[in-house]
């Protein structure tokens, strides 16, 4: 029995660790439908390697190596604790359910699959504003945006690969320029990743909680970024983007956390009250 149990963990980390295989998720829903996944405790790298973003150069048309900088160095990050983490991006519709507002592109609100769109044209401050008036609302959760690194790490899907797919994949995971019309896509049209979680690339932007910081080398344990500052970040690309922005590892520096964008987006974080 015993010899029969490792066999079966062992095959359980293979498929956890090989190319679109999902774990098998626990998904919770709250009181508006929306959908969660648990995402387990565990160790990453974060950030990139340098021979990594030299490899990434050769997918840029015009090679930047400032731009790529700010992914290095690589560091150890540990997630101490599982967390819920939003399936998808938020969508118009819970939005409108909340906010009774209809930000962004007025075309995104007329399609016929407008329920399903991610909403888009909100800063980190709306973002929050959502998750103030949701946690008000629901008797179960509190809720707020990732952390970058819980962003990371949930993106990477338990790969510690420059993709959590290969790169001749990534249409089947990810809408970006090459594949999108470029427009926006109803969430959850594409493959999930390794934790069961959709359009981490591709599709929105996504706003994370942190402040915009320099890595440090040094390992981390549940880091939130520095305590206090002006900046915000984005994750994970969108239909608009091109392949080099396509990973889990690329974040970009934002000069105030009012700014809004018609391609930028989120998603939550799910906590117990």
């Amino acid at each position: 029995m015993k010899h029969t149990y490792l066999y079966q963990m062992t095959v359980a980390a293979l498929l956890v660790a090989s190319v679109g295989s999902i774990q098998a998720a626990e998904i919770r829903h709250n009181a508006l439908n929306m959908a969660f996944v648990q995402v387990p405790p565990g160790e990453f790298f974060m950030g990139s390697t340098q021979d990594e973003l030299d490899k990434v150069l050769f997918e840029m048309n015009t090679a930047d190596m400032v731009q790529l900088a700010d992914e290095a160095p690589r560091h150890k990050v540990r997630i101490s604790k599982g967390f819920l983490i939003g399936r998808t991006e938020v969508t118009q519709a819970q939005w409108l359910q909340v906010m009774k507002t209809k930000p962004g592109p007025a075309d995104h609100w007329s399609r016929r699959d407008w329920k399903t769109l991610p909403v888009v044209s909100t800063s980190v401050n709306m973002a929050q504003q959502f998750a103030a008036k949701l946690s008000k609302m629901d008797k179960q959760y509190y809720y707020r945006l990732p952390t970058e690194a819980e962003w990371e790490y949930a993106a990477r899907g338990g790969s510690s690969e420059t993709r959590p797919m290969p790169v001749e994949q990534l249409d089947e995971f990810a809408w970006s320029l090459k594949n999108s019309n470029d427009v926006p896509q109803s969430v959850a049209t594409r493959k999930p990743n390794g934790f069961g979680l959709y359009d981490m690339l591709g599709n929105a932007w996504e706003w994370v909680s942190d402040h915009h910081g320099e890595y440090s080398k040094a390992a981390q344990t549940d880091p939130t970024g520095p305590s206090k500052g002006k900046t915000a970040i984005r994750r994970g690309g969108s239909y608009h983007c091109p392949l080099y922005q396509m990973r889990p590892a690329f974040r970009t520096p934002d000069p105030n956390r009012d700014v809004k964008y018609t391609v930028t987006g989120f998603r939550l974080v799910a906590v117990e009250k």
